[in-house]
């Protein structure tokens, strides 16, 4: 900490807001989607699946895939930026772990059923009604969790951030 200089900091100040700032903007959307759009396509599907088809509906997924492309790269920059800040490094590492591991949940979980139900609403005669809305009621349900836990991580920076400032 005794080699940082004021240049230094003005960095780490920068690229922690903007890393700050696009996770709030990611997670506005986030909401968004949560209460708007998603009711929608869970409410009753087969028929409210076809929402989520490219051709008939809204395809969010090369949004997402850029939105958090753009917010782990800032998210990195933030990291290496603030490196010799071992308090603010540490909790960076913290939270970025705690993000990765949603984001491998995403992955792992939600990106293939949301791809599925997308695959259903376009197929012909689309049946097994009440297992498909418990599906739909299932992957809502834990995307309030998954939004919750986004939103805490990026509450968790703002306290990181006044520190950086306070450093300077």
């Amino acid at each position: 900490m005794e080699n940082v200089t004021t240049d230094y900091l003005v960095r780490a100040e920068i690229w922690l807001c903007v890393t700050t700032l696009v996770y709030f903007l990611m997670n506005g959307a986030q909401v968004f989607e949560t209460i708007v759009f998603v009711p929608k396509w869970a409410a009753s599907p087969p028929e409210t699946l076809g929402l989520l088809a490219d051709k008939n509906g809204v395809s969010l997924k090369t949004f997402w895939i850029a939105f958090h492309s753009l917010h782990e790269v800032a998210f990195m920059l933030a990291i290496a930026f603030c490196w010799q800040l071992d308090f603010v490094r540490n909790w960076l590492l913290v939270l970025f772990a705690v993000h990765f591991a949603v984001r491998v949940w995403t992955i792992v979980y939600f990106a293939p059923n949301i791809m599925a139900f997308e695959r259903i609403a376009t197929a012909e005669g689309a049946d097994a009604r009440s297992e498909l809305g418990r599906r739909a009621a299932h992957w809502q349900t834990l995307n309030y969790v998954r939004v919750a836990i986004f939103i805490a991580v990026s509450i968790a920076l703002v306290p990181l951030c006044i520190e950086v400032l306070r450093l300077r």
